[in-house]
Formats: structure tokens, C-alpha cells, sequence
């Protein structure tokens, strides 16, 4: 975890890499020679393929090198035209200050065949040199042209030792192939001007650059032009990429088709492959612009910079400029269009908002303000939505400053829209000087509620009287089949049994009621409105995608009403347009369906005009005794100086789980080669050894502890709430110190006897009860010499369940966790069926606390609920809280004053 593999620079990487790899090799290998676009020496490399033997190898490239023929070329009948420089050269003292790297050659031009044979004169690299040239001819060709890494000698020696030639077989000539074309090309002399097909090109100018038959042709931008030593003619390219071309791939159509990406990414280039000049325009990220005029005054426009590292979308600095000095500025920048809700808070002391969504006890939001307000920002949850009453609960019992929704995402945009609505003709008609009469609602009315509401008055001529306005949702609490805006009404002279909930049009008679109403709430910020929001956090469920699911949708993913909420999610981030996002969810949003999810999510950011980024990050790289991987997504509006970065591990981890091959290098980890003092790993009696012993009929939601934390992971878990660093205090008083929620799942009689018979031992489960045995493929079998057990009720000691878990192969059912090992991702049932969830040395599976402590809740967090609601942490957001967290104690915590 603490290791990765540098990004290469030297092409476009994600999911198109193989055209861009095949691009790279067309676009930037300079030659004079080639007809057909074909590996030219072929002859050489079939006689060396039949011969076997390293000398012939070296032989063969050296003939080809000598020969002018060692690089794959663009056809002749692709590259037609006339190609030449215009004006003088650029003063030879010029040229070496502004490009010194192309002027340090001090002897003939190099041998890289020479170099790369004696860096790698060893036995064992030879010898993996030779297992490829036995190889067939095409796959030596193909190896070639679909370079992916340049790795050092020592790797290719290690896969040696190691034996695996498959991979070996690729990577051999990627180092060999690296030798021969990644020195850099010395130059005669430069020019500011070249000719090709009779169109002038200069530097700084933006073109299309020929790609291969059948493809769009490539865009970039000439940041040099020369003549090499050899005496071709070249342009150096700083590449533009389209959506298509980003690891957004398949879901480009979120991105407008003239919307391209600056990148760092820059290669040489035959002068002869530019093709036609474009015009393509900067766009001010402060601009309110009309995008279709955009359309039509350019070729193309760009306002993000695209980075490999993390699949970043960041911003431009503020001095980029484009060709020719056309920048934004030919585009009318007016500044940012007044929002409803909160200005930009430029006083870093001021109150911060965040939005957690699907926020479930509040675990996301809660890490994330500790960790802002330690550092000194004052981060509040304003506003939480979950569906789950009990989460709400627990949320609101811990955050009473939190406006805590129990209600679906789905109710709560539409909500966010009316109360915007309301907003604006009760309250700002007023403050523009309107007459009351402009400041009604004028909402057409129901039909059918009319009618229903008549039929009441027939029937009953009492008059009721609004006394007060309680709430309001959008949903439908009468089970009637409509979703509308409702809202929850104190009658005059009726207490809070005779509440009921009412639609908009029902309260024509009472506006001053309804105004007082949205008055307060508006004062209040009980929702928020657009713009008014600094960061929305949350995690959309993700049971559609997650490996736990059997029944996921492979082939239309978002058409599965199971990740429906990742759509909801990014429409209330396009609603309330927040200056930060940050979205958690499982690995498998990058491994399902070839990564569509977290392509789409990524997409949705960047079309909405958001920077972004994506990386995925270990807990227990961070100090947690679970390793769970999670994906986790940036997003920062255009307006906001840097996109964040991701926190490098503090801990070494055990890692589970598979990391998605294509987005190995989203993985947030140190640079290769990069020496860093990781924390060792923490194991689950790191986490809860100073606990006290329970059983399994524990019925206590509040006890002392009976001893001192023996880790420092234990001191810092367990401290109260005001010793928190980060804590926000709300005016309320010290709590106690004691421990809440340790107590477990109370397990039937069946199962109880069954975890008795566990063993206290490392690796104990279900295989070590009488009557089952191991075969030697590790598939589990009734042992016919004994008798199958029962337990008090009749029923069978080993269930035939357990016996037929991932067809006889697994052992986690009734297994035990263990003190020195690391746990694998806690989930939303803590029963022992399926799980290794039984405690090391008590007969009882892992408490409320124990679980929550495994996912870095404080033990001052209280949960609501039976002991299952309590558990329901599911796949959501973690608080990660490294060893060093403490340290920041220093900072002083702001306090609050609640209104």
C-alpha cells in the first residue's frame, strides 16, 4: 500500500491507452525511411527469432539503427504534403536558453543499443531476453507498438526469479524499446515558423495532428518547432484531450463535443503530420458564458487541465493563455450571478455548511468537520438527509446543530425547489418593494383535492384555524399515490394528536402564517438553498454494484433501481452547486461494468463545470484494523483556487481484495522509490482489548469501563466528546465518561450453543465442529465414521448451510476474529452465518462498540435503535482517524453559540 507505479508521461493513459499508446509510437518516433507503417527491419527480427541467441539480437537492432529503419512510421500516403521552415532560425544563443535540453549533445548521436546492452549485461536478463525472440513474430510486433511502462532491468530480473514469463513476455521490450526512443532528440536549429501544406503554422498556434486511418485526428498545441540533427524537420506537441480520450470514455457524452483538456503531456512529432490550424479558446472560470456563442466563435474551448495522477480535472492557472493570444478575453466575462443563499465566504474564521446525504448515523460528515475544524476551519453539518428513522435519530442525539431530514433523497430535491420557490415570492418579493398582493402564491390548485376538500365543508361546517406551521416534506405521508408539496399543520384550539399534513393550495386563507413560516426557516437555514452550500458529502447506496450482491444489473447499471441514487446525488449537487464535493462508495464502482459508475459520477462532475479527481483509499492505511478499500471523489467548483488532495497512508496495512488493474494508479499511496516511516499495521486488539467482557444477553446501553486503554488508539477513541480535537461545542454540558452501546446481537439459543462449541483459537469456525472434515481441495464433507450432533432444540450443531457457503469452499461461517489480525469490511448483519464475527476468547459475536470502534466512531457517539438498527453501518462513509490525529490537539477548537 505505501508503493505505486509512477504515471508514465509520455502519452495519454486510461482507457484509451492502447490508441494513445499507438499514437505515441506514430507520432513521436522521427525517421526518414518506411513505406507501409510496418516495423521496419523485419527481416532482421524474423532471422534473430530463428536463431534464438542474444548476440543476434543486439546485431539485428544495431543493423536496423544503422540503417535509419529502427522506428515505426506514419505511411507515405498518410503524410503527402510539402513541409518546410519559414524565416531565419532562432539566434543559436536564444534557441540554447529557451530549449537547453536540445542542445547538450557533446559526441555523435547516441548508440542506444550500445547503452542498453551494457546496462543489462546479466545472465538472468538475457535469458528473459530470449524467452521472448522465441516467441511468434506478430506478438513480438504487437509487444512492441503497446508500450504501457518503462520499467528498470532489476524488474524484469525479478520477474525472471520469479517465473513469470507471460508477463515478462510484454515487458522485456518496453525497457528495450524505452533505450532506443526516450533520449531526447538534439536539434540543429529552431524556427518560429514552419509551412505545411501551404498553411502557416507558428508557435503557440493550437492544430489538429494526423491520427491513425479511421480516428478523429489528434489536437495540440506547437511548443516547438526545429530541425533535428539528423536533419528532419519536427514540432514538439503539448497535447489537448477530448472527453473521450480521459478515463471518462464511455460516458463523453456528458461533456460538450467541443469541450477538450489541456495536459502536460508534450512529444515530438514529424513537422509533416499537422494538418489544419484551430482556433481553440480559453474560457475565464469566473465567466458567465453563453456556451453556444462559444460554439460558434471556435473550433474548440478548454477551462480544465487533465492530469493522469488521480484522473485529475483541475483548473488552469490564472496566466495560461492560448495561440496566438486568443484567450477568454475575446468572450464577455461577467461575474458570477447572484444565488439565493450565502455569498462566498472568504473569512476563513466563518461558519462553514455542509450537506451529508445518505448520511446515515453521520459517520462521513462527522470525520470530515473533526478533521476541518482542528485544522482551524469551522465546519458545521447544517443539514443531514437518510432515509433510516434510527439513523436520523442517533444523528440528531450526537449533532443537535444538524437540520436532520428523515426522508429519501429523491423527496429531498424536489423539496429543496419549492422551498426556493417559496422563498422568493414570500421574502424577496418584499425586499424588491412588491405589494403583498405580487407576494401570494399563486399555485394552481388540485383538482381532486378541491373536490375532496368540498365534500369535507358539505359534510362538516366547522371552521379550523391555522395556529402555527409546523414542517413541511414532499412526499406522500397518506399513502395516496401522489408525491406534493405538504406541509405539517397546529391547529387553533387542537393539540399535537390532531397535526395534520396539508397541501399548498389548502393555506390560501392563512398567507401570514405561511409567511411567518418560511421567515424562520429561511433565518434558520432549515434547507439549504443554491449556493449557500460549502460542501455536500455522502455516500448513494451502492447495493447495486457491490460484490455482495449476486443479482447486479452488468449491462444497463444505471436503468437498476439500486444506483438510482447516484443520479439523485449529482442532480442535488447540480441543484445547490456546492464549492466542494467529496463522494465515498466501494471499489466495485471502478471494477463493475467496466468502471461505468465511477466513469459517469466523474463525468457529471467535470460537465457541471467542477474540478475533480478519483482515488481509492485503505482505512487501514490510515490507522483502522480493517482494511477496507473505498473510492473516494473529489469535486471543487471552478471558482475555488486548488481541488484537495488525498491524505498519503500513515500505516502499513494488510491488504484484501483486488485493486482494479485499470485504476491501479488512483490508488493514493507514496511514489515508487519514495522512502516512507509507515506506523505498523493496526490489528483488532490494537482496537478493542481494554473493553470490558459482556455477554451474549448483555441488555446495558451504558456502563463504566473497567480499564486503562492499552493502546494509543484506545486513548484516542475513548476520550469524551469536549476532549475531542476538532469537537465543536455547542454551548451543552460536560458529559460522562462512560461506555455506550457495548453490547451484542443477542444470538438464539441455537446459534449461542453453536458459538460455544467454537474454539478460542486463531482460525476457529464452523470446520472444527464434530462431524465435518477438510478434503484436500479445501471443500468441506460430513466425516461418515461420526455422528452428526444436534443441538437443544433437535436441530443439527453444523447447519447444512454452513457446510454449502460458497459451494463447501469458505470458513468464515461461525469463524473467530482474532487479536492479531486485521478485519475484513464490517457489514449491515452481524450475525455469525455467513462471517467471521465471533469475538477471540468470548462466546458472542462483536459488540455495537467493538464494530464501531473497527470503523473509527469515537466512543462518545450514542446509537438509536434495536442492537440490528445500531449495527446498520453498511457500506457507507467511514471516519478515518490516523494515530497522529491527536497531535493536532494544539488547535484550538471554535465554538458555536446555538440560535
Amino acid at each position: 500500500m505505501a508503493r505505486k507505479r509512477k504515471c508514465t508521461s509520455s502519452g495519454k493513459k486510461g482507457t484509451t491507452a492502447s490508441a494513445e499508446e499507438n499514437r505515441q509510437v506514430k507520432k513521436r518516433i522521427l525517421s526518414k525511411t518506411g513505406s507501409d507503417g510496418d516495423f521496419v527491419g523485419d527481416e532482421n527480427v524474423e532471422e534473430v527469432m530463428e536463431r534464438g541467441d542474444c548476440e543476434s539480437v543486439v546485431a539485428a537492432a544495431g543493423a536496423a539503427e544503422d540503417s535509419g529503419k529502427l522506428k515505426i512510421q506514419v505511411p507515405k500516403d498518410e503524410v503527402d504534403g510539402d513541409a518546410r521552415f519559414l524565416g531565419e532560425p532562432v539566434p543559436e544563443e536564444v534557441a540554447k536558453e529557451r530549449w537547453p535540453h536540445r542542445y547538450q549533445r557533446k559526441e555523435p548521436v547516441y548508440n542506444a543499443i550500445d547503452k542498453f546492452q551494457q546496462s543489462c549485461m546479466n545472465k538472468q536478463f538475457w535469458l528473459c531476453l530470449r524467452v521472448v525472440i522465441e516467441g511468434d513474430r506478430q506478438t513480438f510486433l504487437g509487444v512492441i507498438r503497446e508500450i504501457r511502462h518503462s520499467l528498470e532491468a532489476y524488474a524484469i530480473n525479478a520477474l525472471v526469479v520469479k517465473g513469470d514469463y507471460g508477463y515478462l513476455h510484454e515487458l522485456t521490450f518496453e525497457l528495450w524499446f524505452s533505450f532506443v526512443t526516450n533520449e531526447i532528440v538534439q536539434a540543429k536549429c529552431h524556427y518560429l515558423q514552419a509551412e505545411v501544406d501551404g498553411l502557416t503554422y507558428c508557435l503557440e498556434d493550437d492544430a489538429f495532428v494526423k491520427a491513425e486511418e479511421g480516428k478523429d485526428c489528434y489536437i495540440c498545441k506547437i511548443i516547438e518547432i526545429f530541425e533535428a540533427v539528423d536533419g528532419s524537420q519536427n514540432f514538439t506537441a503539448q497535447w489537448y484531450y477530448r472527453a473521450a480520450d480521459t478515463v471518462i470514455t464511455t460516458c463523453s457524452d456528458l461533456i460538450d463535443k467541443k469541450r477538450v483538456f489541456f495536459s502536460e503531456i508534450k512529444d515530438d512529432n514529424p513537422l509533416d503530420c499537422l494538418v489544419k490550424k484551430l482556433r481553440i479558446l480559453l474560457l475565464p472560470p469566473k465567466a458567465e458564458l453563453d456556451v453556444d456563442k462559444v460554439k460558434s466563435t471556435c473550433d474548440f474551448y478548454f477551462d480544465k487541465k487533465y492530469l493522469l495522477p488521480y484522473s485529475s480535472f483541475v483548473s488552469l492557472p490564472s496566466d495560461t493563455t492560448t495561440n496566438s493570444g486568443e484567450s477568454g478575453s475575446t468572450i464577455s466575462s461577467d461575474g458570477d450571478a447572484l444565488t439565493m443563499g450565502s455569498s462566498v465566504l472568504e473569512d476563513h474564521n466563518s461558519e462553514k455548511t455542509l450537506l451529508d446525504l445518505y448520511s446515515g448515523c453521520g459517520a462521513m460528515s462527522t470525520g470530515l468537520c473533526l478533521g476541518a475544524n482542528s485544522c482551524g476551519v469551522k465546519l458545521v453539518t447544517k443539514w443531514a438527509v437518510d432515509i433510516n428513522q434510527n439513523a436520523c435519530e442517533s444523528l440528531k442525539l450526537n449533532h443537535p446543530e444538524t437540520q436532520v431530514r428523515n426522508e429519501s433523497a429523491e423527496d429531498f430535491l424536489p423539496l429543496l425547489k419549492e422551498w426556493e420557490k417559496l422563498c422568493a415570492k414570500l421574502l424577496l418579493s418584499d425586499n424588491n418593494g412588491s405589494s403583498s398582493e405580487n407576494g401570494k402564491l399563486n399555485d394552481e390548485k388540485d383538482d381532486d383535492d378541491d373536490g375532496e376538500e368540498a365534500d369535507a365543508d358539505a359534510e362538516d361546517s366547522e371552521v379550523f384555524e391555522v395556529d402555527e406551521i409546523l414542517a413541511m416534506c414532499h412526499g406522500d405521508p397518506h399513502k395516496k399515490g401522489t408525491r406534493k408539496l405538504l406541509f405539517k399543520v397546529r391547529w387553533k384550539g387542537y393539540g399535537p394528536d390532531e397535526d395534520t399534513w396539508e397541501p399548498l393550495e389548502g393555506l390560501s386563507s392563512c398567507q401570514e402564517k405561511l409567511k411567518e413560516f418560511v421567515s424562520s426557516g429561511y433565518k434558520s437555514k432549515v434547507l439549504p438553498l443554491p449556493g449557500s452550500v460549502d460542501v455536500i458529502c455522502g455516500g448513494p447506496p451502492c447495493q447495486g454494484i457491490s460484490g455482495f450482491n449476486r443479482f447486479r444489473n452488468t449491462t444497463a447499471p444505471l436503468e437498476d433501481p439500486k444506483n438510482k441514487q447516484l443520479l439523485v446525488f449529482m442532480d442535488i449537487v447540480d441543484y445547490l452547486k456546492p464549492k466542494f464535493v467529496l463522494m465515498e462508495n466501494v471499489v466495485d464502482i471502478l471494477k463493475f461494468c467496466n468502471g461505468f459508475l465511477g466513469r459517469y459520477a466523474l463525468g457529471r462532475l467535470v460537465g457541471m463545470g467542477y474540478q475533480a479527481r478519483m482515488g481509492m483509499m485503505a482505512a487501514g492505511a490510515y490507522g483502522l484494523p480493517q482494511f477496507r478499500m473505498r473510492m473516494f471523489m473529489w469535486g471543487a467548483l471552478s471558482t475555488e483556487v486548488k481541488l484537495p488532495q488525498y491524505p498519503l497512508p500513515t500505516h502499513n496495512v494488510v491488504v484484501r481484495g483486488v485493486i482494479p488493474n485499470e485504476f491501479e494508479s488512483n490508488t493514493v499511496a507514496y511514489e515508487e522509490g519514495h522512502k516512507a516511516e509507515l506506523k505498523p499495521a493496526l490489528f483488532l486488539g490494537d482496537a478493542i482489548s481494554d473493553l470490558p467482557p459482556v455477554e451474549n444477553n448483555e441488555e446495558r446501553d451504558e456502563m463504566p469501563y473497567t480499564s486503562e486503554p492499552q493502546t494509543e488508539f484506545q486513548r484516542f477513541i475513548s476520550l469524551r466528546k469536549d476532549e475531542m480535537p476538532g469537537s465543536l461545542t455547542f454551548n451543552s454540558a460536560v458529559l460522562g465518561h462512560s461506555l455506550y452501546d457495548h453490547r451484542p446481537l443477542c444470538l438464539n439459543q441455537d446459534d449461542y450453543e453453536r458459538v460455544c462449541k467454537i474454539p478460542k483459537k486463531k482460525g476457529a469456525n464452523f470446520r472444527h465442529l464434530p462431524g465435518v472434515r477438510v478434503r484436500s481441495d479445501n471443500k468441506v464433507e460430513w466425516d461418515p465414521d461420526v455422528e452428526r450432533q444436534k443441538v437443544s432444540s433437535g436441530k443439527f450443531l453444523v447447519p447444512d448451510y454452513a457446510m454449502t457457503f460458497v459451494n463447501g469452499t469458505s470458513s468464515k461461517p461461525f469463524g473467530r476474529l482474532w487479536w492479531d489480525e486485521t478485519v475484513p469490511t464490517v457489514v449491515t448483519r452481524a450475525e455469525p452465518h455467513n462471517q467471521a464475527i465471533l469475538h477471540p476468547d468470548q462466546d458472542r459475536v462483536l459488540t455495537i462498540r467493538e464494530n464501531a470502534r473497527l470503523q473509527g466512531f469515537p466512543d462518545y457517539y450514542k446509537l438509536l435503535g434495536s442492537i440490528k438498527d445500531r449495527g446498520l453501518s453498511g457500506d457507507g462513509p467511514l471516519l478515518n482517524l490516523p494515530e497522529d490525529y491527536p497531535m493536532l490537539k494544539e488547535v484550538p477548537s471554535p465554538t458555536i453559540v446555538m440560535m
